[in-house]
């Protein structure tokens, strides 16, 4: 059998199926081929907790949305196997950009010298962060000498014509903040934004300027997502209206508008607080100590939600008997911390 990089079942189920065709792959086949291959993306597991506010989401329009995720208030978001395969394309798209730039004299470097692993950028005391797609050290037309920023992007068509019209600051805000960030932090001043249409095979090429100000403001931003304790202003208060319809696709939208419960963990409690001297460092008030990640997704006994994750409003706290009192939506008191085991 061949070795095809996919788990054993997965492989021997496509073969199985391979040897059952006949020569005319039929249709009701290539469906079970589909299904199959799809449950192998599937399989290789649940998406991995983030445990940082990744730059390529910085821009993102919606900062409440940002802050549930970065307070581990809701799952993270699970994709598909077609989706995961979707991903991966878009990993095997940006090698062949490289190869194709560096055949015309565009020289990238993949990894950062100093590390030999990806180019990785940190802002905000470590808890934003990202990965670049690499760093051009010269070869752009415009300007040979120049380094750049490399970022590469894959499109559909619709998406590819909003960018052609409009450019990337205006038809993709969140990659545009991603190369402002990264800029910041690599201390560049130019990037080269290479899109592929994905349906045709089509370039567009942007260099984008650094704007000082712009990344000023967004890492600032990111500042205030990573030390709020009480929920950012949302996109749209009314989900109901016409302009929220973003809103009804959010993977937020359980907690921020329709009153579903955070998940417990020391991110969405009230005694931890995310730290700006260190590489992403969180401590607990409560334990006076620093938390592990591991600390953080199990949380203890002593747990008490930030007031803004309750679906609820707060009408009491008792200091010492380590609890808060709130009223529901359907009119019932919660005590939170009430009965809870000793921590």
């Amino acid at each position: 059998m061949a070795d095809l990089g996919l788990v054993s079942p997965t492989a021997k189920a496509i073969f199985d199926l391979y040897a059952q065709a006949d020569r005319s792959w039929r249709p009701a086949w290539w469906a079970k081929f589909r299904d199959t291959l799809a449950r192998h993306y599937e399989d290789t597991g649940p998406e991995r907790e983030r445990s940082y506010l990744g730059m390529s989401v910085l821009g993102d329009e919606c900062e409440a949305k940002l802050w549930f995720a970065f307070r581990w208030a809701i799952e993270p978001e699970q994709f598909e196997g077609r989706m995961k395969r979707l991903f991966e394309t878009g990993h095997i798209e940006e090698a062949r950009i490289i190869a194709d730039l560096s055949s015309i004299g565009v020289q990238i470097a993949e990894v950062d010298p100093a590390s030999g692993e990806q180019w990785f950028v940190s802002a905000v005391g470590g808890h934003v962060r990202g990965h670049t797609d690499g760093r051009i050290e010269r070869g752009v037309i415009e300007a040979p000498r120049t380094p750049h920023l490399f970022e590469n992007k894959t499109h559909n068509a619709k998406s590819f014509g909003e960018l052609l019209r409009l450019g990337v600051k205006k038809a993709k805000p969140q990659h545009y903040g991603q190369m402002q960030g990264y800029m910041e932090r690599m201390g560049l001043k130019r990037a080269l934004y290479v899109a592929v249409e994905k349906d045709t095979d089509n370039f567009h090429v942007e260099r984008v300027e650094f704007d000082a100000v712009f990344a000023a403001q967004l890492l600032a931003k990111g500042e205030r997502i990573v030390t709020a304790e009480t929920r950012p202003t949302r996109l749209h208060e009314n989900l109901n209206s016409k302009a929220a319809w973003k809103c009804h696709y959010c993977p937020a939208v359980g907690v921020c508008h329709r009153g579903a419960w955070a998940r417990r963990n020391c991110r969405t409690c009230l005694h931890a607080t995310a730290l700006l001297d260190g590489d992403g460092r969180w401590r607990c008030a409560r334990h006076n100590r620093d938390l592990s990640l591991e600390d953080q997704k199990g949380g203890c006994g002593a747990h008490l939600y930030l007031p803004d994750l309750v679906p609820g409003k707060q009408t009491d706290a008792d200091p010492e008997a380590e609890t808060v009192t709130y009223v529901m939506r359907d009119g019932s008191t919660w005590v939170d911390g009430s009965g809870r085991a000793s921590a």
